[in-house]
């Protein structure tokens, strides 16, 4: 599925580490995000930190535009969505990602997710102007998420509505057939008598029933079990001499 609305854009008020900033590009990029927008970055826009910590998100990083306040960095937005917890004395609308995921998929204009610095999150102020916010459910006990890890949830709930690559699936080998795992228990078996595994002796067919229940729980390929034949062999060869 395409996505009718233009992508979000993702903005950064006053954040403190270029780091942090590298590493938000990295997570934008990794699901279909590309602009990146700064109001007031504490060390000043570019910064050296940014670019090793966005493991290769250099697109991100040369088209983010920094703004003086958060009122002009969402100027041509429709609709601003700020990433925080509730905050007293502002009413608006509560979402989690997914929801203002399908908000941001079913607009026509441009949407923003605001983002607020490392320590202190978004101010009353910056909150006032969205029109809805965004909180992550989270463990109350712990409920430390860091700047790129909120990017990241957000950035991934979108991308579920656009047709993003997935990783090349690898076919696994098909089950060998069980005449060759016969083989290889006989196989295992003959050594391991040999070398006078079974002992007490009365206890060689429960064991023998043990081991063949624990190989025949796995579903053995051809090469694993040419790779056992090798393995059993080796280990009944006399050691080479030094």
């Amino acid at each position: 599925m395409t996505a009718a609305a233009p992508p979000p854009v993702i903005i950064l008020v006053r954040p403190q580490l270029g780091e942090n900033i590298g590493k938000a590009a990295r997570a934008m990029l990794n699901f279909g995000l590309t602009e990146l927008r700064l109001v007031t970055p504490r060390d000043g826009w570019p910064n050296p930190d940014a670019g090793p910590a966005s493991a290769g998100a250099d697109i991100v990083l040369a088209e983010a535009k920094v703004f003086g306040s958060l009122a002009d960095a969402v100027a041509d937005c429709t609709t601003i969505y700020a990433t925080t917890v509730r905050k007293r004395g502002v009413m608006k609308p509560v979402l989690t990602p997914e929801a203002a995921a399908r908000e941001v998929h079913a607009s026509a204009g441009r949407s923003a997710y605001v983002f607020g610095a490392e320590r202190s999150g978004l101010e009353t102020d910056d909150v006032a102007l969205a029109h809805a916010i965004v909180t992550v459910p989270i463990n109350p006990e712990f409920a430390s998420l860091n700047l790129a890890q909120a990017v990241i949830l957000l950035a991934y709930e979108w991308s579920k509505g656009i047709a993003l690559a997935s990783p090349p699936e690898v076919p696994l080998d098909p089950p060998a057939p069980h005449a060759e795992l016969e083989q290889l228990i006989e196989h295992l078996t003959r050594d391991l008598d040999a070398s006078g595994y079974f002992v007490p002796p009365e206890r060689t067919e429960a064991t023998l029933r043990t081991l063949r229940t624990a190989l025949t729980k796995t579903g053995w390929s051809h090469n694993d079990i040419r790779m056992m034949h090798g393995i059993v062999t080796a280990l009944g060869r006399k050691p080479r001499a030094g």
